[in-house]
């Protein structure tokens, strides 16, 4: 289990780093090279509507990527996603500027965050299957936690290397040196890639596949019996997503807007917070094990929506100390309660034979609908109260309560048997409903 534990938060961690490079880039570099020179603000809003697009395709990878998940197996869907995100993200340090090749920039730029998307939108889930499946039932939580901490650790990789790309010249920075880390990438890939091929496939598929009773539509499945299921993992994602990207993105590019600080500041908070995040999110994950899924997402939420006013106030000191503090906790803290509590969570609510499709896309319609237009929102909000922060703390407000009614739809987990499962049960569950009551608990899935 230590194995495939590390496997999968290497893995995760490689992966992650590409797909966050394009965030910090979105608010310090392509905002600046591949639009037309003019308004900084309609150059934003350019930029974070092409990080927006990546988010949009996210829903039709994870129904490709989920429903051969729960056809072919796990390990098989992370390597093609794995070279999918790696050759994209590695392709888009090759983009020539807006002054070289006018229009064709930013169309190859969509273009290549498009394919990363696609992706993308199996990456975490199926690493968190792969986890939740392979675990034993009293540490799933802390075990499958495992992805979310090299979500961190990509995002530590990426802020921490832009925050040393920032302290070189500007005209060095944005000529050349932001182009490292995406071609770097590529080395990266070829680690990773190593790394899941030595991977096997969980007992919890394999026996579902000599029992025969892997399902032929996996979606048409879902959709039949899973309505709930779904509901509550995309709900419960909007505040995950969404709070994380406002922070990570937004207030990247709302420092230096609007506060005027250095460009290194953002960057260095979220490495920061990324860093707290590493060890917090395990922490979650484990006492999740402890006191159940429910409470400690539940937390998560909560304290998301009470500290999004005071992350702010904490930002508008307008000092470096005032923004790591605000990062280190509404990352370290709420968000990393719940993206260390849903890998288990997620993976239990659904039954093993549309298990990756249903985590998939319950996830990525809620990243595409939060984390991709979040961040948008919160520069159109800003904007339009002139430079103000109080919008954007609705904001997050507003998404962390929407999470809170979904997880309080949400059945009680952590006890579920992913491992086994009654072939009868598999072979009829198409037929029925995967109802949320106290029979779940002894439901073998």
């Amino acid at each position: 289990m230590k194995g495939v534990a590390a496997a999968s938060l290497v893995g995760s961690a490689l992966e992650w780093f590409d797909y966050f490079l394009y965030g910090t880039a979105a608010a310090l570099v392509f905002n600046e090279i591949m639009f037309p020179k003019g308004h900084h603000f309609v150059s934003t809003i350019l930029a974070f509507s092409t990080l927006a697009l990546g988010f949009v395709v996210r829903p039709f990878g994870a129904i490709y990527f989920g429903q051969l998940g729960d056809k072919i197996g796990r390990k098989k869907v992370l390597v093609i996603t794995l070279l999918l995100m790696g050759s994209a993200t590695t392709l888009i340090g090759f983009v020539p500027g807006y002054d070289s090749v006018g229009v064709w920039a930013p169309i190859m730029l969509v273009i290549l965050r498009l394919i990363q998307g696609f992706g993308a939108g199996a990456e975490f889930g199926g690493a968190a299957i792969l986890t939740a499946e392979s675990a034993p039932a009293n540490k799933r939580g802390f075990y499958s936690s495992f992805p979310g901490v090299g979500v961190y650790i990509g995002l530590l990789l990426s802020a921490g290397t832009f925050a040393v790309l920032t302290q070189l010249p500007k005209d060095i920075f944005l000529g050349w040196a932001w182009r490292i880390p995406f071609l770097f990438s590529a080395l990266l890939v070829a680690v990773a890639l190593t790394i899941r091929m030595k991977l096997s496939e969980t007992a919890a598929f394999e026996k579902l596949a000599e029992s025969g009773a892997v399902s032929k539509s996996p979606l048409r499945d879902l959709v039949k019996t899973e309505k709930k299921s779904l509901f509550v993992v995309a709900g419960s994602q909007v505040a995950q997503s969404g709070v994380s990207y406002v922070y990570q993105t937004f207030v990247i590019a709302y420092i230096v807007g609007t506060l005027h600080m250095a460009p290194s500041v953002g960057p260095v908070a979220v490495a920061v917070a990324a860093a707290f995040a590493m060890f917090t999110t395990p922490m979650f994950g484990a006492l999740s094990d402890k006191f159940g899924r429910k409470a400690i997402y539940m937390f998560g939420a909560v304290f998301s929506a009470l500290f999004a006013f005071p992350f702010f106030w904490l930002v508008n000191t307008g000092t470096v100390w005032g923004v790591i503090v605000a990062m280190t906790l509404g990352v370290g803290i709420g968000v990393a309660a719940m993206l260390g509590t849903q890998g288990a969570f997620f993976s239990e609510v659904f039954p093993s034979k549309v298990r990756f499709s249903g985590l998939a896309l319950g996830r990525e319609i809620s990243a595409a609908a939060s984390g991709g237009i979040a961040p948008l929102a919160a520069v159109l909000l800003s904007g339009m109260a002139e430079g103000a922060s109080w919008p954007v703390a609705c904001l997050a407000v507003v998404m962390s309560v929407i999470t809170m009614i979904a997880v309080g739809f949400a059945p009680e987990t952590h006890q579920l048997d992913l491992t086994q499962f009654s072939s009868s049960e598999e072979k009829n569950s198409a037929a029925e409903s995967h109802s949320f009551n106290k029979a779940d608990s002894k439901r073998l899935v």
